[in-house]
């Protein structure tokens, strides 16, 4: 019985770790950086380029992670930490809001 419920607890706290919401991240941005491009951040994917990739979303403060799960970028996390509703930041980009 002891052992369900902390295999109860385990997946519950893996379950809350990652989402498919993109938070405050959610809706198009333009990212100025070494190339200057349009990110849409959408529940459990991203599009750029014309390329959608599935991602994973995590959100822990005023930072979320957006880890890949296929494409070019798979396996890849980056970090943004969210300046104001239309400014984010990390250590290649400056996202806008332009959506």
């Amino acid at each position: 019985m002891r052992t369900k419920f902390t295999l109860l607890i385990f997946l519950l706290v893996a379950l809350t770790g990652c989402s498919r919401s993109p938070g405050p991240l959610e809706g198009a941005w333009k990212a100025d950086g070494l190339v200057p491009i349009t990110i849409a951040f959408r529940p459990g994917e991203t599009e750029s380029m014309g390329m959608i990739e599935h991602v994973d979303y995590e959100t822990k403060g005023d930072v979320v992670t957006v880890t890949y799960k296929d494409g070019l970028m798979k396996g890849t996390s980056l970090a943004f930490k969210i300046v104001d509703k239309n400014h984010a930041v990390n250590s290649m980009y400056t996202l806008r809001r332009i959506q």
